[in-house]
């Protein structure tokens, strides 16, 4: 199977980050459910590993482009001091961790930071903030606004974190030209309260609401390693794949134990577990961007190639995730090239173009109309 994958592409290079048109590649194959039942998505979790991954990667190829990577850059613009308790988080102000608390950062080294993202050829630049949620933080909300409208001018994706968010932050950030909005769910409703007690499971699919109604992308998955069963596990996929509309991307994360806080013991989560989980939500959300989140470095290439297989398309690459290691850009560009693996233009996915179509449509006439671009000579 993988020597298959590596000789569906034999060029080395990577596409650096472009403005994509929505893409014409159909995609119209699977049936998209929202009416999973429990016990059918743990039947599929339940399926023997390889017979899983052969399903998961038949849907892949059906609904997605198999050698298609989305390439995705995380910053940290606010470290710790966080007010939640959740149990992994070495941000959380109630744990003695080595995170220190600092001050939102400026617009211009985040600037700075995306610009050398798509240098490399990230096409998405998210930004995180170790916040509860923006109330009285005005001033910083408008920070980030321009920071997300700024970054979203270079023509790549733009995501944030920033904790909950209400219906009107939600309408302002779309406004300003955040393409997705990540808040994860973290596992099941049934587990969650033994890892976080300080917001609730609904306070979270509130803010997703509130982002999807905004017309915002959601980005919501999870982690695995906190202590959860299979059946947790089973929980959360059932959870997003029953939404309104499936997340635009589901983060599988696999907990990195950060000393301070209370999982600092726990061990780490199998590549057979973070698999499986990653094949069930491909088959679960055919069309959803998979992405293998936290925790990526710890695998090696040929496990990394497994989850690709399985169905995952989307990597964080770059220096740093918030507090954690990232693969770096240059061990990430000669393993895609290794696997005949091409990096995702801006907005190629079809559900984000959608999403996008009108702002698409109006910066692309922007662009035609000015000076620039009609004295530019014919290449």
């Amino acid at each position: 199977m993988f020597r298959a994958l590596a000789l569906r592409h034999c060029q080395l290079a990577r596409s650096l980050a472009t403005h994509a048109a929505p893409p014409t590649r159909s995609t119209s194959q699977a049936t998209i459910r929202h009416d999973w039942k429990k016990e059918e998505i743990q039947a599929i979790y339940d399926t023997p590993l390889l017979e899983l991954v052969f399903r998961s990667a038949s849907v892949h190829r059906e609904n997605n482009d198999p050698s298609k990577v989305q390439l995705c850059t995380l910053m940290n613009i606010k470290t710790g001091g966080c007010s939640e308790d959740c149990s992994y988080c070495s941000q959380s102000s109630r744990y003695a961790t080595p995170t220190k608390a600092s001050k939102l950062v400026d617009i211009e080294p985040v600037l700075e930071a995306a610009r050398k993202a798509k240098e490399n050829g990230s096409t998405r630049f998210c930004m995180g903030a170790a916040w509860r949620d923006l109330a009285g933080r005005k001033r910083g909300f408008e920070k980030i606004l321009e920071m997300v409208s700024e970054v979203r001018g270079m023509g790549m994706e733009v995501c944030t974190t920033l904790g909950m968010l209400s219906p009107e932050q939600a309408r302002r950030l779309k406004e300003a030209g955040l393409t997705a909005y990540n808040h994860n769910l973290d596992t099941s409703r049934e587990f969650y309260p033994k890892v976080i007690t300080t917001r609730s499971y609904d306070d979270r699919l509130d803010t997703i609401t509130a982002v999807r109604d905004a017309g915002i992308s959601v980005c919501s998955g999870g982690i695995l390693g906190l202590g959860e069963s299979h059946e947790d596990r089973v929980g959360l996929i059932h959870e997003v794949a029953n939404m309104p509309e499936h997340p635009e991307s589901f983060p599988v994360n696999a907990l990195v134990p950060i000393p301070g806080t209370p999982l600092e013991g726990n061990d780490p989560v199998s590549v057979h577990i973070l698999i499986r989980t990653i094949a069930t939500a491909r088959i679960a959300m055919p069309k959803t961007i998979i992405r293998l989140a936290a925790g990526r470095n710890t695998l090696n290439e040929t496990e990394q190639a497994m989850c690709f297989m399985a169905g995952a398309n989307a990597v964080f690459t770059g220096e740093q995730m918030l507090t954690t290691p990232c693969s770096p850009w240059d061990e990430d560009k000669a393993m895609m090239g290794r696997w005949g693996l091409d990096g995702m233009r801006s907005f190629e996915q079809v559900s984000v173009a959608k999403k996008e179509g009108a702002r698409l449509e109006a910066e692309q006439s922007s662009k035609s109309s000015s000076p620039d671009f009609l004295t530019a000579p014919a290449s």
